[in-house]
């Protein structure tokens, strides 16, 4: 039987995603072709173009994700607080390897805590699976504020609080002045 890549079961002694993606960089990197890059790692032709060239997709409701070029793509960390799309990466990777929860998060540095809320939190419905990708968007999602802050939004307010910083008073005593008087009375008594 030869070995056709359309007939290859999933998970057949593949390489893991982030090794695979950073094998294909190296490769693309060393100027060698797509197709000859992708024949060698196993994977699909158009996988490797979308990697390399990046992608946007439409959802429904007109939502794009856009997916940045492997040339581009950065361990971009908002925070250390946050999970990153490369630890989510591999974390799909280990647990795809059969590695235990604490054994991935020791290897992440990370509570074991953490790593179970984030596998149970983003179980696909069908398959029962991790989904990293999908994890990502809705982190991204949760952490965008959609709308002005009230600072921001009233320069009245926005005034109020520079002036009572200027007097040194402590963001702590701040918000409970603002807390204690109505928005009517808060613009009137503290602006002046």
């Amino acid at each position: 039987m030869s070995d056709n890549s359309r007939t290859r079961k999933k998970g057949t002694g593949a390489l893991p995603m982030t090794e695979t993606r950073a094998e294909y960089a190296r490769l693309m990197q060393q100027g060698i072709s797509n197709a000859e890059a992708c024949r060698m790692l196993k994977i699909n032709r158009r996988t490797g173009m979308r990697w390399r060239h990046g992608r946007t997709v439409k959802k429904a409701h007109g939502r794009e994700t856009t997916y940045a070029p492997i040339s581009r793509i950065a361990a971009t960390v908002i925070s250390p607080r946050y999970l990153s799309a490369d630890e989510r990466v591999r974390i799909a990777d280990a647990l795809h390897a059969g590695s235990s929860l604490r054994m991935i998060a020791a290897a992440l540095g990370r509570s074991p805590s953490t790593i179970s809320r984030e596998v149970r939190r983003n179980l696909t419905l069908r398959s029962k699976r991790y989904a990293p990708r999908a994890a990502q968007v809705v982190a991204d999602a949760s952490r965008k504020r959609p709308r002005q802050s009230k600072i921001a939004a009233s320069t009245t307010l926005r005034d109020a609080v520079q002036k009572l910083l200027k007097e040194q008073w402590s963001p702590r005593q701040i918000s409970y002045q603002l807390s204690v008087l109505t928005p009517t009375e808060n613009r009137a008594s503290i602006a002046d």
